[in-house]
């Protein structure tokens, strides 16, 4: 992990910022997932704001390469820059209405999703919901979705029986990271992953 250590001019009541690449993702998060105005930003409708500005308004003043590099080394690929590498977004994860321009598409028979045995109870009464966020998230095998579901508590793994789901009418899309997504999942498709 790198770190940033980047160097204030000695001022009494002052302390150097150190932001860890971790760090500077949390709140790339925070404002490109749910909340730009907490670094005054914008976003357009498809989720995407300058990245110079992203940059400016990030906490330890990474550059604009610092932001290209965490992106470009993140195994979880949470965000895309365009093309001319002068816009970023979240590729999902959104609390906050964006439209990502993703076509709806057939998923495999059977995707995964990851949580913590905490949530079963309630995940067995009123299957996968989405909650703050726009869609519930599917990780295409259990390695991944147990990876997920480790960051809440012990972790278990459900099977999705999408086949089903998507001849009951339901629609999925896929992020650009391979995540899929979807508007709910009711307990009936959901099954105990060994």
């Amino acid at each position: 992990m790198t770190a940033l250590f980047i160097f204030i001019p000695p001022m009494p009541g002052l302390i150097p910022v150190i932001m860890t690449d971790k760090d500077i993702s949390k709140f790339m998060s925070l404002v490109l997932r749910h909340a730009p105005e907490t670094a005054g930003l914008t976003l357009d409708q498809g989720g995407w704001c300058d990245l110079a500005s992203l940059a400016a308004a990030a906490p330890g003043a990474p550059s604009t390469d610092d932001l290209i590099r965490i992106v470009d080394q993140s195994d979880k690929q949470r965000f895309a820059l365009s093309p001319d590498q002068q816009k970023i977004r979240a590729n999902q994860g959104h609390s906050i209405p964006v439209d990502l321009g993703l076509a709806p598409a057939v998923p495999p028979a059977i995707l995964y999703h990851g949580t913590a045995l905490h949530n079963l109870p309630a995940i067995w009464r009123e299957g996968l919901r989405r909650g703050q966020r726009n869609h519930v998230h599917l990780s295409p095998d259990p390695v991944t979705a147990r990876r997920v579901g480790q960051r809440h508590g012990k972790p278990q793994v459900l099977a999705i029986d999408t086949r089903r789901m998507c001849r009951a009418g339901f629609e999925f899309m896929r992020a650009d990271n391979n995540v899929w997504l979807t508007e709910r999942v009711p307990p009936c498709y959901l099954k105990e992953q060994e």
